[in-house]
């Protein structure tokens, strides 16, 4: 007697019986019983999910002898024909071979005719995608009005491939892939039928390996019994299809946490040695990792699918150890590598540095844990602007006091001052030094926001403006600074767009479009702007604030310029860096050193 395979002999002959597809034999069942039969059909799924098997059993309930009937008997001649392939009236057509417009209108003209035995003619088409646009459009109108004897069924697993007219004419089921669970418990069934003994591990193996493809898991099931015999383990299952266990996805994804570069390198050569697939164990990396990834954000609503309770503690155990966003970090980098294997000279290579990168990335620190690391120590954010952003000069004598013409009179001994208020003219003139001071102290707090708004007009001016800062503004005329190191960019700044574009943006700042000049920042405005240089002068006190005068004060002299704070690129700029708290602490959380200081 000839050998019947296991996928042929265990093929679903009743609604019933197709594994995982219950939304569809529900439909399916209720049109057949109500009367309501569609006039054409289409299943879409991936490969071995049951879309030809519900096409055949969908065929035998419409012409049962004792039908129609969403329970067909199986034993009439109708029936019998139909599960062989060899009834007149049910046509089983390949759509990669049959996809010339000439196959088309050979149908087209025998849908005429009335079935020779059953109530209706069926036409099944498999892989309905692969007919030429010709062949649809050929189709188009016996599709939309087909004779009341004559039905269509359509399978296919791109359907973005079928014409919109044509899928417009059918009633549409997507089915989905089993899962691994129905198809261990499909697997178990068919084993104790056929006095086959394996473990639950070997069946979750094969059912990992079949990817949600009934039919390739009982094929693999047939396979595994020709090489062992009836019992079948896990090892068994791991060896032929190149499969990696659990354990091993475990360990591996352990060492990539713990930065284990070395045990990882070991891991890939053992599997390379024993025939391991690269690509699927790079997949099912994947896999793991989102397991972890999904354990972390919801675990009381992981679905466990075919893991046993060992393995949920580990991931839950790992899921506890890592970060969210160093799990999101090692899939973009598996998922990046999954295309480049495939085409790889050697994949083992490839999947040893895409492990490596992995490891890597687990051991990266996030933005969110340095921030959190930093609030540890205990030392707030610098909110306060002025620390932040030191106040740039309002005029080129900035640093120096009233001038004397302005200034009160001397007081000499026995004479009362009339008022202890500071005279009018002085007092006009700290406000107006106050003012822009408060200009210049905004448009430095906002400089880089006016970068960016100047950059949408002025694409240009982005790159040009970037190394610049405002030193000083009076009297309506803005001077810009320019760091040093960029000195070649300044005739850049010249651009009569670029200035245009930057006082438009300006004017929403200060009122109205100030004029602009550009210069090369003085080694003493680049060192303002380290934060030591504005707790100096926060300290000694500003040399442009005007003090009240006093009975028996002398008048105010202009007072002796602040000496210059050490250059940022100096010695003496880096330690004075390395005394700043937060700067500090940060150095010994990372254990670094300071290389070079950029204002």
């Amino acid at each position: 007697m000839t050998y019947e395979v296991l996928a042929r002999k265990w093929r679903p002959s009743l609604f019933e019986d197709v594994v995982g597809q219950q939304h569809v034999t529900r439909t399916l069942s209720n049109a057949i019983s109500a009367g309501r039969l569609a006039h054409a059909y289409l299943f879409v799924g991936p490969r071995g999910i049951g879309k030809t098997s519900l096409a055949r059993i969908f065929a035998q309930a419409i012409n049962c002898e004792s039908g129609p009937t969403a329970t067909p008997c199986g034993t009439c001649h109708s029936c019998r024909e139909i599960a062989t392939g060899s009834n007149l009236d049910v046509l089983e057509i390949d759509g990669a071979s049959n996809n010339r417009v000439e196959e088309v209108r050979d149908l087209r003209e025998n849908v005429k005719f009335l079935p020779a035995r059953g109530r209706y003619k069926l036409y099944i088409i498999d892989e309905v995608h692969m007919l030429s646009t010709a062949a649809f459009n050929a189709l188009l109108k016996t599709l939309e009005e087909p004779p009341p004897h004559v039905k269509f069924i359509f399978a296919t697993t791109e359907p973005q491939k079928i014409l919109p007219t044509i899928l417009s004419r059918c009633q549409r089921f997507d089915l989905r892939r089993i899962t691994v669970a129905d198809i261990v418990e499909r697997l178990r069934t068919i084993a104790a039928a056929e006095t086959i003994t394996a473990s639950d591990d070997a069946l979750a193996a094969v059912a990992r390996a079949a990817e949600g493809s009934l039919r390739d898991a009982v094929s693999s099931l047939d396979q595994l019994r020709a090489f062992k015999g009836d019992a079948i383990e896990e090892d068994d299952v791991l060896s032929v299809f190149g499969l990696v266990s659990r354990k091993t996805l475990q360990t591996l994804a352990g060492a990539i946490f713990e930065g284990d570069v070395r045990q990882i390198i070991e891991i890939v050569h053992e599997l390379d040695a024993n025939g391991k697939d690269m690509q699927r164990l790079l997949i099912e990396m994947l896999e793991h990792f989102r397991n972890v990834l999904v354990m972390h954000y919801a675990p009381d609503g992981f679905d466990a699918g075919d893991l046993l309770d060992d393995q949920m503690d580990v991931l839950r155990d790992q899921a506890k150890r890592s970060d969210p966003e160093r799990l999101l970090r090692i899939t973009d980098l598996l998922v990046e590598s999954e295309p480049r294997l495939r085409y790889a000279l050697s994949r083992r290579t490839l999947l040893e540095t895409t492990l490596i990168r992995c490891a890597r990335a687990a051991a990266t620190v996030s933005i969110d844990q340095i921030i959190e690391r930093l609030d540890a120590l205990g030392i707030p954010p610098a909110h306060n602007t002025e620390a932040s952003n030191p106040p740039c000069a309002t005029s080129t004598t900035a640093t120096a006091s009233v001038p004397p013409t302005e200034t009160a009179p001397p007081v000499t001994a026995g004479t009362r001052p009339a008022s202890t208020a500071e005279p009018v003219s002085k007092k006009k003139t700290a406000d107006t030094v106050a003012d822009a001071a408060d200009v210049c102290r905004r448009l430095t707090d906002n400089w880089h926001a006016i970068v960016e708004h100047v950059a949408v007009s002025a694409p240009m001016a982005k790159s040009a403006l970037l190394d610049t800062r405002p030193v000083a503004f009076a009297d309506g005329k803005l001077t810009i600074g320019l760091d040093p190191e960029f000195a070649d960019g300044l005739n850049r700044l010249e651009n009569p767009r670029i200035q245009s574009a930057l006082q438009r943006t300006l004017a929403q700042h200060v009122g109205r479009g100030p004029s602009l000049t550009f210069r090369l920042m003085t080694e003493q405005e680049r060192a303002a702007m380290a934060p030591h240089a504005v707790a100096d002068s926060d300290s000694q006190g500003s040399a442009t604030e005007p003090r009240p005068a006093a009975a028996d004060a002398t008048p105010p002299q202009v007072s002796a310029p602040a000496s210059h704070p050490p250059s940022p690129r100096s010695a003496a700029g880096l330690s004075v860096w390395q005394d700043e708290p937060l700067v500090r602490n940060t150095l010994e959380i990372f254990q670094g050193t300071i290389v070079e200081v950029r204002s």
